[in-house]
């Protein structure tokens, strides 16, 4: 039996491939979904208590981490796990220790997009042993092309270095598009003389973008996050794809994450006419920053204060955002148990909204490329200083190491009224 987590819009069509192909299948969502011929679980545990072969495809880092944990309970001890999700190889080299030692890993992240998922046609590029590679080849093939490109750790580095090459190109095809416009030139003609180079592809996807809004294929925050991890550690070097990534950021700021990536023609148009004297904002939303210069403060700009909601988190009431980047500080709002619709989580229970908590706070960070490890204060509200042993049990899970500066207070209640802590940090961006 294979147990497939995430059904995002990459997860849901690679799920139904196996499914297709005559598969036995059970499938895990955070948000409960129902899928046609397939068993679907409460809980990653559940999930994975039958399955000698686990695939996920979630968001980020933190979410593998966090599902990860929660499937351990139900794991057996002889499964093997094919990590798809674009995570980095530093995330699987800590999923791997997350894992029981009898247990298989392998890292399988995949080039493509939606409609290559359904029909079949990703790239996938693993990593992994010999013997782990072989348990799955055939299951990896239901999605396309495999490419077995070396040692755990191999397909995600590999993705990483493709997606630091296309991103940056689409984010500066989408500038100088705006820029040949501020010259006059006609953005027909600019889009059909780059079809015949060997930028065509991507200009395509421009012209896509030129005649209204696109589909969804590949989402601007999914590029904005695969940027911050290509560009983070061993990345620290790719002064271009760090461009493209302040920008990304930018753009998703303003409300453009769950877009398509091609809607960074849009800003990237709006942002030049901010430049301009007596410019106005981009359609997408209000300019928090317009490229590197502004998010960073290099000599002579004036930094500006980018306003972060990730989309990996239930959204705000719009009377705050989820965080705050001033240069290389991030300031993340105070966060409770509370899910998409605003209720409770773990209502009653210490732990669990603590752990819900911190589980917000890392997806908050890792969209911005910082960790639990860069925290620099943490400040915390509880509702009942006798419950205090259970947030610190789950605040140990997350911040490992040399403590941060930190403060705790004991409040007479919350906004919510069944929340009992909040919990609110300054990070570091690295």
């Amino acid at each position: 039996m294979i147990a497939f987590l995430g059904l995002g819009r990459m997860g849901a069509p690679m799920a139904r491939r196996l499914v297709d192909a005559g598969h036995k299948v059970t499938v895990w969502n955070r948000t409960r979904k129902e899928f046609p011929g397939a068993t679907v679980a409460a809980t990653p545990a559940e999930a994975v208590a039958d399955a000698g072969l686990v695939l996920t495809m979630l968001a980020d880092p933190d979410a593998v981490e966090d599902v990860t944990r929660s499937a351990l309970p139900g794991l057996r001890p002889d499964a093997l796990i094919v990590e798809m999700s674009t995570i980095g190889p530093d995330a699987v080299a800590r999923l791997r220790r997350t894992l029981p030692s009898g247990a298989g890993l392998v890292d399988a992240p995949v080039l493509g997009s939606v409609a290559p998922a359904e029909e079949g046609r990703l790239v996938v590029l693993a990593g992994g042993s010999t013997e782990d590679l072989a348990r799955c080849r055939d299951v990896l093939a239901v999605f396309g092309t495999v490419r077995e490109v070396g040692r755990l750790g191999a397909g995600a580095a590999l993705k990483l270095a493709v997606m630091s090459a296309l991103v940056p190109a689409q984010v500066m095809l989408a500038e100088n598009l705006a820029y040949a416009e501020r010259l006059g030139v006609g953005r027909d003609v600019f889009l059909d003389i780059l079809a015949g180079t060997p930028l065509g592809a991507l200009a395509g996807r421009l012209d896509a973008a030129a005649t209204g809004p696109a589909e969804t294929r590949y989402a601007l925050g999914l590029a904005a996050k695969d940027l911050r991890l290509a560009t983070g550690g061993t990345g620290a070097g790719q002064t271009v794809a760090a461009a493209a990534r302040d920008l990304l950021a930018a753009a998703e700021a303003a409300g453009l994450g769950s877009e398509d990536l091609s809607a960074v023609v849009r800003w990237a148009a709006g942002a030049a006419d901010a430049a301009a004297p007596g410019g106005s904002a981009p359609a997408g939303g209000e300019i928090r920053a317009t490229g590197p210069v502004a998010a960073s403060g290099s000599p002579g700009s004036r930094k500006a204060a980018v306003r972060i909601n990730p989309s990996t988190v239930p959204p705000t009431n719009g009377r705050y955002s989820h965080a705050v980047r001033f240069g290389d500080l991030l300031f993340v709002s105070g966060q409770v148990a509370a899910d998409g619709d605003g209720r409770v989580v773990g209502e009653g229970d210490m732990a669990r909204q603590s752990e819900y908590v911190f589980e917000c706070l890392g997806r908050i960070l890792a969209d911005q490329g910082s960790s639990f490890d860069d925290v620099i204060h943490v400040k915390t509200f509880v509702t009942d200083m006798d419950r205090l042993l259970d947030y610190a049990k789950a605040r140990a899970r997350y911040l490992t190491g040399e403590p941060p500066s930190s403060t705790t207070v004991e409040v007479g209640r919350l906004f919510l009224p069944d929340a009992l802590l909040e919990v609110e940090v300054i990070a570091a961006i690295p």
